[in-house]
C-alpha cells in the first residue's frame, strides 16, 4: 500500500473526525462523517497504516485519539485473521507510541493514556503469556525510560487486573491462563509497583520538602520554580502507582500485602499526611485493611493498630479536618473513617475466646478517635460508625472490656446530639447543612437518609444499654426533665396550625422528637435488662407524674409527650394506683384541638395527635390488659361519654377506643358476660345499620350516592359539606364491626376457654372448635355489609359514574397520595404536618370511597380467623360472595382490585379449614382465577402494543405520568394475583412467602441467582382440590406459563421458582395435549426472551426449562420441534443431548453439566440488555493450554507445563 494511498485516506478521516467534534456541524454532515468513520474501521484494509500516521505527536489530540481508537478497534476485532507478520508490526510500534510517541506526562491528555494502555491490553488478552513470554520485562524496560512511560505502564497493569479478575471480560480458559500467570509473578509485579511508588514519593519529597520541613523554610529557599514540573511528574507516577495497587490488594494473596514486616502497610500509613496522594493512599489502605479470608492470614493486619499507624491514621484525620470543608480533605476523611470502621470489623473478626489475639494495647485511642467521626458535624460520617458500633457492643470478648464499657455514656451523650434532625442542606441552622450540601441532592434526600439513619442509631444504643441499662435511663430521665421545662423556641418558621406553635423545623420540636425517640430506646431495653427488682420504679413513677403535669398546646410537642407517657407506662405495672391519671391524659387527647369549636379542617398535626392517643390507649389494652381490668368501668364510662356526642370524634377515633373496650373484655373470660357486653357496645350500630332507611341507602347504588351527597354541586369546596353527616354514620358503622371482628376473641388457654364457656367440642383431627362472643352480633349485620359491597362495586359502571355531581365527578378515582406512593414520588416535607387532611371536599369523598371500601373487605378477611366455622358455614356463603365482592369486576379499577384481593381473598383462603374447601372455597376461587386470567392477559396486551406504538409517538389523550401509572398498577396487580395463587396453591415448607411486604416491593429488589427451588414445593391440599377441576386447573396454568413473558421481573421470578413447577406436576400423570405440552415449554422460552437480561429470572427459567424438557421429552417429540426454532440452535448438540436423555443407560452426566449443555443449547433466546443486544461481538481465542492435567478428575492440582517449547512464540523480545 502505498505512502500516498495511506495519506490520502489519513486526510479524508482528519475532515470526517472534525465534522463529527465540531458543535457547529449539521447533524446530515455529522451523520455522514460518522458513516464514512465507521465503515473505514470495518472494511479498509489499511487501517494499521492510517491508525498509526493519525495517532502520530504532530496531530491534534482528537484525531490523534481516533487513530489509536482505530488500532484498538483492529486489535479487537480483526487480530484473529491478521498474518502473523503485521501483528508483530503493530504490537512494536504500539509500545513505540508508549516509549516516544506520546507528549510528555503533565502535558498529554489523559484520553490519550487511557486508550494507548487499552490497546496493549488488548494485545495482551489475547497473546500472553504463551505467545508473549517477555511481556513483564518489556514494560519493565519501559517504564525505566522515565515518568511518561512509567505512569502508562501503571495503566496497562490497572487494565489488564480489571478486565481479568474484576470484570472478567474474556473466555474462561484465557481469564485461567492469565490469572495463573499473573498470580506466579506477584512477587515481582508487587516489589515493581511498591518500588515505583517509593522513589517516585521520596523524589516528590525530597523537591518538595515534607510537610513539617516547609513550615521551616522561606518563601525563596521553597521548590525551585524548575523543579516544580519534575516535583508534579513524580506525583503523578505515584497517584498512578496507588490506583493500580488498590485494582490488585483486593485479590492478590495476603501474603504479599502483609510481606516484609507488613511495608506496604506502613507506606501507606506515611503517604496518609501527604495532601496529593492521600486519598489513593487511604483507598489502598481501605482495600487491604477490609479483606475477608482465613483468620490467620489476616492476623497480620492488627499491626494498624500499633503506635505508629494509629500516629500516622489520627493525625492525618485531624489535619483534614482543621482544614475546614474543603471537598477533597472531606473526600479524605471519608475514606479515613472507612479505614477505622474496617478495623473494628477486623478486630471483631480475630479477636474471639478461642483465638490467640489480644486486644490492642491502643484500643483505647481507636475508641476515641472512633467517637471524634460520631461527633463529626457531618451527619454522613456519624452514621458511617454505626454499624461498627453495634458490632463493638455485641462482640463477646469486647463488650466486657473496661475500655468499652467506660465509652459507652460518652456514645450515648453523642447518640443524644446525633439524633437531632438538623443539617438539611437547604438550612443554615447547623454546621452539618454545610457538609449535607455535598452529600444529599435535596431536603427529601436527607430526611429519608436520616429516618434510616435514626432507625440505626436506636438499635446500636439499645445494644449499649444491654451493657450499661441503668445509665441511659439515667440520661433519658435527666433529658426529659430538662425538655419539660426548657421554654418553648418555634423558630423562624411558625406552623400553619396555629399562631406560635411548631413546625417540624422548630428548635424545640426536633429537640422533643430527639429526647422522645432517646428515652423510648433504652427505657425499652432497661425492662428487658434488668431484673424486676432492680428496675428503679421510684424514679419512672416521677417522671411520669412530670409527663402527665406538662400541659401543651402544642400538637407536635403533645405528641411527643404521649409517646413518653407510653415508654413510661410499663412503671405503672409495678404502681397500679397511676393508671387513671394515665387514662385521664390520653382521653384528654384523644379530643385535642388548637382552637376550639373551630370549623376549619383539622390538620394533620392535631389529627396526628387524636390518634396517637387513641393508639396509645388501644396498645395499653392489648398489652396489659389485666393491668386494665379493675378499671374497666371508668374506662367504659369515659368512652360512652365521648360516644354520646356525634361531632366530638371522628369515626376512626370512635372505634379505635371502641377496640380498646373490645381488648380488655377478652380479659373476662366469660363468653355470656362478654356477649352481653358486645351487644349493647353494638346496640347504636345496629340500630342504626339495620334501619329501614339504611337499608334502602346501602342496597340501591343511586341512594346511596345521593344519601352520601356524591351527586351534588358545591360551591365552597373547603367548607361546604353538607352529606359529612350522612357519611360518617355509614363508616361509623363499618369501623365498628371491623374493630369488633378484629378484636373480639375467646381466651388462648384451652382450660380458660373451657371454664368461660367458649369451647364448642373438638375436631376429627383433635383441634378444639372455639365460639367467638361477637358472631352473633356480627352475622346479623353481614347482609346489609354484602349489599353495601355489592352497591360500592355497581358504582362503577358508566350509567352510575354518570350519576355523580359536577364536584364529585373524579370522586371514585385514587388520591394523589396513593398515586405517588405507587410512583415513587416523596411527599413534601411540611405539607406532611401543616396542611389539612383532606384540602378540598372532593379529596373528603376520594377518601371515604377508598377507606370504605378497604375496610368492607378487612371485615370479609378477618371474620373467617374470628368466627370460624360459624363464619364459614352461613348458608350459601359462596353464592353470596360470588353476587357481591365478585360483582361488575370488569368496570372496577386495578387500585381496588388489589386491596380486595390482599385484604379479603388470601386471609379467608389461608384461614379455612380444609373441611369447606368443596363448598366454600373451590366455587369462589375457580370463576375468580378464571376472570382475574382474562383481565391481567388483556392488560399487558395493551402494554404490550402500546410499547410498539410508541416509535410512532402518536398525539394521545393518555399523558405519559397516566400511562407509567396504569402500568406500574398493572404489575402490582399481577404480583398480587400471583401471590394469591402461590398462597393458596404451593406449601410453605420449601418456599417462604413473602406476602404483602413484597407485593409492594421495588422492582429493583435485589435478585437472587440461586434459584434451584426446595424439593419440597409440593401443592397444598387446596391446590389440590382447585386442580381437579378442569377449568380452575386451566386458568391456573395458563395464568401462571402467560405471566412469564409479562414484563415484571419480580412477579416472573416468583411464579418460576415457586409455583410453575409444581402446578404442572400434578397434570403429568394424566394425558396432556401435545399442543399444550408445547405451549407451556414455548412460554419459558418467550420468558427467556423476555427477562434474559436478569441474571435472577434467567437462572430460574432456564431450569424450568431443563425441568420440562427432560420429564416431558421422552414423552412428547413435539418438544425437539419447538428446540429446533430457537434462532442459531446446533442441530448436532441437540441430537446429542437428545441421544443422552432418551437412552437412559447413557445418563451418566452430572446434572449440572447436562443442564449447562441445555442452557447452551437455547441461548439463541435468551434475551439481552437493551444496551448488549447491538454490540459486536469479541472473540478472543484460546491458545495452547498452559498446564497439564495430570488426571481428569474435577479438582485437579494444575501442574505447570515443564516443556514450554511446544509455544511458538509470537513476540520475540
Amino acid at each position: 500500500m502505498s505512502a500516498e494511498q495511506v495519506s490520502g485516506l489519513c486526510e479524508q478521516l482528519v475532515k470526517a473526525v472534525t465534522v463529527i467534534m465540531d458543535p457547529a456541524s449539521t447533524q446530515r454532515y455529522r451523520l455522514e462523517a460518522l458513516k464514512f468513520c465507521e465503515e473505514f474501521k470495518e472494511k479498509c484494509p489499511i487501517c494499521v497504516p492510517c491508525g498509526l500516521k493519525l495517532a502520530e505527536k504532530t496531530q491534534t489530540a482528537i484525531v490523534r485519539h481516533f487513530g489509536l481508537q482505530i488500532l484498538e478497534h483492529v486489535v479487537k476485532f480483526r487480530w484473529n485473521n491478521m498474518p502473523r507478520l503485521e501483528k508483530v508490526y503493530l504490537k512494536n510500534n504500539v509500545m513505540g507510541l508508549i516509549s516516544n510517541g506520546t507528549q510528555s506526562i503533565l502535558e498529554e491528555e489523559s484520553h490519550i493514556k487511557d486508550v494507548l494502555s487499552r490497546i496493549v491490553v488488548e494485545m495482551i488478552k489475547r497473546e500472553w503469556p504463551q505467545h508473549w513470554p517477555d511481556m513483564l520485562k518489556e514494560l519493565d524496560t519501559l517504564s525505566k525510560q522515565g515518568e511518561t512511560q512509567t505512569e502508562l505502564v501503571m495503566f496497562i497493569l490497572l487494565r489488564l487486573a480489571e478486565d481479568v479478575v474484576t470484570f472478567q471480560t474474556l473466555p474462561t480458559q484465557r481469564r485461567r491462563d492469565i490469572q495463573q500467570t499473573l498470580t506466579q509473578n506477584m512477587e515481582k509485579i508487587f516489589s515493581f509497583l511498591l518500588t515505583t511508588l517509593q522513589q517516585n514519593v521520596n523524589k516528590y519529597r525530597r523537591m518538595v520538602g515534607a510537610p513539617q520541613e516547609q513550615e521551616a523554610l522561606t518563601t525563596s529557599q521553597k521548590t525551585d520554580l524548575a523543579q516544580e514540573p519534575k516535583a508534579q511528574a513524580n506525583c503523578r507516577v505515584g497517584i498512578a502507582a496507588l490506583n493500580t495497587l488498590a485494582g490488585y490488594i483486593d485479590w492478590v494473596a495476603l501474603s504479599h500485602i502483609t510481606a516484609d514486616n507488613c511495608k506496604l502497610l506502613e507506606m501507606l500509613c506515611l503517604l496518609l499526611n501527604e495532601p496529593e496522594l492521600q486519598i489513593g493512599a487511604a483507598e489502598c489502605l481501605l482495600i487491604a485493611v477490609s479483606r475477608k479470608g482465613k483468620l490467620e492470614d489476616r492476623k497480620p493486619l492488627m499491626v494498624l493498630f500499633g503506635d505508629v499507624a494509629m500516629h500516622y491514621i489520627l493525625s492525618a484525620a485531624q489535619t483534614a479536618d482543621e482544614e475546614g470543608l474543603v471537598e477533597k480533605h472531606y473526600v479524605f476523611l471519608k475514606r479515613l473513617c472507612q479505614v477505622l470502621c474496617a478495623l473494628g470489623s477486623q478486630l471483631c473478626a480475630l479477636l474471639g475466646s478461642d483465638s490467640d489475639v489480644e486486644t490492642p494495647t491502643n484500643f483505647g485511642k481507636y475508641l476515641d478517635s472512633f467517637l471524634a467521626f460520631t461527633t463529626h458535624p457531618s451527619q454522613f460520617l456519624r452514621s458511617s460508625t454505626q454499624i461498627t458500633w453495634g458490632a463493638l457492643f455485641r462482640h463477646e470478648v469486647l463488650s466486657r472490656d473496661p475500655l468499652l464499657l467506660a465509652m459507652i455514656p460518652k456514645y450515648l451523650r453523642a447518640s443524644m446530639t446525633n439524633l437531632v434532625k438538623v443539617g438539611f442542606p437547604s438550612k443554615t441552622d447547623s454546621p452539618s447543612c454545610e457538609y449535607s450540601r455535598f452529600d444529599f441532592d435535596s431536603d427529601e434526600d436527607f430526611n429519608a437518609f436520616f429516618n434510616s439513619f435514626r432507625a440505626q442509631q436506636g438499635e446500636v444504643m439499645r445494644m449499649a444499654c444491654r451493657l450499661d441499662p441503668r445509665t441511659g435511663f439515667q440520661m433519658a430521665g435527666e433529658w426529659l426533665k430538662y425538655q419539660l421545662t426548657a421554654p418553648v423556641d418555634t423558630g423562624p418558621m411558625n406552623s400553619k396550625t396555629g399562631e406560635g406553635l411548631c413546625s417540624i423545623f422548630s428548635p424545640s420540636f426536633v429537640q422533643w422528637d430527639a429526647m422522645t425517640f432517646f428515652s423510648e430506646s433504652v427505657i425499652s431495653q432497661m425492662f428487658r435488662t434488668l431484673d424486676k427488682e432492680e428496675i428503679p420504679v421510684n424514679d419512672g413513677i416521677d417522671l411520669l407524674q412530670l409527663v402527665l403535669s406538662f400541659e401543651t398546646k402544642d400538637p407536635l410537642i403533645l405528641s411527643c409527650v404521649l409517646t413518653n407517657v407510653s415508654a413510661l407506662f410499663p412503671f405503672v405495672t409495678y404502681r397500679p394506683e397511676y393508671l387513671p391519671l394515665v387514662l385521664s391524659k390520653l382521653f384528654a387527647s384523644v379530643t385535642f384541638e388548637v382552637i376550639e369549636e373551630s370549623k376549619a379542617p383539622r390538620t394533620r398535626a392535631v389529627k396526628n395527635v387524636r390518634r396517637h392517643a387513641c393508639s396509645s390507649i388501644i396498645k395499653m389494652c392489648r398489652d396489659y390488659p389485666e393491668l386494665v381490668l379493675p378499671n374497666f368501668e371508668m374506662l367504659y364510662n369515659h368512652v360512652k361519654q365521648l360516644l354520646s356526642n356525634e361531632l366530638l370524634l371522628t369515626q376512626m377515633e370512635k372505634c379505635a377506643l371502641m377496640e380498646a373496650l373490645v381488648l380488655v373484655s377478652n380479659q373476662f373470660k366469660d363468653y355470656e358476660r362478654q356477649k352481653a357486653f358486645l351487644e349493647e357496645l353494638m346496640a347504636p350500630v345496629a340500630g342504626l345499620w339495620l334501619s329501614p332507611e339504611m337499608q334502602r341507602v346501602l342496597s340501591d347504588p343511586e341512594a346511596f350516592i345521593s344519601y352520601v351527597g356524591a351527586d351534588n354541586k358545591i360551591v365552597d369546596p373547603v367548607l361546604e359539606d353538607p352529606s359529612g353527616l350522612n357519611r360518617s354514620r355509614i363508616s361509623f358503622c363499618v369501623y365498628t364491626i371491623l374493630g369488633v371482628v378484629k378484636r373480639a376473641r375467646w381466651p388462648a388457654a384451652t382450660e380458660e376457654a373451657k371454664a368461660g364457656g367458649f369451647l364448642l367440642g373438638y375436631m376429627p383431627s383433635g383441634s378444639p372448635i372455639y365460639r367467638n362472643p361477637c358472631t352473633e352480633q356480627v352475622l346479623k349485620l353481614l347482609d346489609n355489609l354484602l349489599a353495601l359491597i355489592r352497591t360500592h362495586n355497581n358504582l362503577y359502571m358508566p350509567e352510575m359514574v354518570a350519576r355523580l355531581g359536577e364536584t364529585f365527578a373524579k370522586a371514585l378515582d385514587m388520591l394523589e397520595v396513593e398515586k405517588n406512593a405507587i410512583l415513587g414520588l416523596p411527599q413534601p416535607l411540611l405539607e406532611l404536618y401543616d396542611s389539612p387532611v383532606y384540602k378540598t371536599v372532593l379529596e373528603r369523598m376520594q377518601g371515604f370511597f377508598c377507606t370504605l371500601y378497604d375496610n368492607c373487605f378487612h371485615i370479609l378477611g378477618n371474620a373467617g380467623p374470628s368466627m370460624q366455622q360459624d363464619f364459614y358455614t352461613v348458608e350459601g356463603l359462596a353464592t353470596q360472595l360470588l353476587s357481591s365482592a365478585f360483582i361488575n369486576l370488569n368496570n372496577i379499577p386495578d387500585y381496588r382490585l388489589r386491596p380486595m384481593l390482599r385484604v379479603f381473598v388470601k386471609p379467608l383462603v389461608l384461614s379455612c379449614p380444609s373441611e369447606y374447601y368443596e363448598t366454600l372455597v373451590c366455587p369462589m376461587l375457580g370463576p375468580l382465577f378464571t376472570y382475574l386470567h382474562m383481565r391481567l392477559s388483556q392488560k399487558w396486551q395493551v402494554i404490550n402494543q402500546r410499547n410498539m406504538l410508541c416509535e410512532d409517538d402518536a398525539a394521545d389523550d393518555n399523558p405519559e405520568s397516566q400511562e407509567m401509572l396504569e402500568e406500574q398498577l398493572v404489575r402490582l396487580l399481577t404480583r398480587e394475583v400471583m401471590d394469591l395463587i402461590t398462597v393458596c396453591c404451593v406449601s410453605k415448607k420449601g418456599v417462604e412467602h413473602n406476602t404483602t411486604a413484597a407485593v409492594d416491593g421495588d422492582d429493583d429488589e435485589a435478585m437472587a441467582t440461586e434459584v434451584t427451588p426446595p424439593a419440597s414445593a409440593e401443592l397444598t391440599e387446596l391446590g389440590k382440590c382447585l386442580m381437579k377441576q378442569e377449568d380452575v386447573c386451566t386458568a391456573l396454568l395458563i395464568t401462571a406459563y402467560a405471566s412469564l413473558s409479562w414484563k415484571d421481573t419480580l412477579s416472573c421470578q416468583r411464579t418460576t421458582t415457586q409455583l410453575c413447577w409444581p402446578l404442572l406436576k400434578q397434570v403429568l400423570p394424566g394425558n396432556l395435549l401435545p399442543d399444550a405440552v408445547s405451549w407451556f415449554f414455548t412460554s419459558v422460552l418467550k420468558g427467556l426472551q423476555t427477562h434474559g437480561q436478569h441474571d435472577g429470572c434467567m437462572a430460574a427459567l432456564v431450569h424450568l426449562a431443563f425441568q420440562i424438557y427432560e420429564a416431558l421429552r421422552p414423552r412428547y417429540t413435539e418438544l425437539k420441534a419447538v428446540m429446533e426454532q430457537i434462532p442459531d440452535i446446533q442441530r448436532d448438540s441437540l441430537e446429542q443431548f437428545d441421544s443422552k436423555l432418551l437412552n437412559p443407560a447413557l445418563q451418566k452426566v452430572a446434572d449440572k453439566r447436562r443442564k449447562d449443555h441445555f442452557k447452551r443449547l437455547i441461548t439463541g433466546c435468551i434475551g439481552k440488555a437493551l444496551g448488549e443486544q447491538f454490540r459486536k461481538e469479541v472473540h478472543i481465542r484460546n491458545l495452547p493450554s498452559l498446564f497439564k492435567k495430570v488426571k481428569p478428575s474435577l479438582e485437579t492440582d494444575v501442574l505447570e507445563n515443564e516443556d514450554g517449547e511446544g509455544f511458538t512464540v509470537l513476540f520475540e523480545p
